[in-house]
């Protein structure tokens, strides 16, 4: 509950939609790989989906397809 409150009162639906749509347009670019995971975590707290244990492979999913093709490549 407090939880709740505190994302209505400190981020407005509209700050919290467009770190949505930042999380789900989120790739790799020229960020280092542990760049590119903690921005990844920090903007994934704004998605109620990847935040639930039954989405925790969607989120593995989501994360690797933000990877660049050679990064992507060597986790195969």
């Amino acid at each position: 509950m407090f939880k709740r409150e505190f994302w209505v009162k400190y981020f407005p639906a509209d700050v919290r939609n467009r770190k949505v749509v930042e999380f789900l347009e989120l790739k790799q670019g020229n960020m280092t790989v542990a760049e590119y995971a903690a921005k990844f975590e920090s903007l994934s707290a704004f998605s109620r989906y990847y935040n639930t244990p039954e989405a925790e492979y969607d989120k593995c999913v989501k994360f690797e397809s933000g990877l660049r093709p050679e990064v992507k490549h060597l986790i195969g």
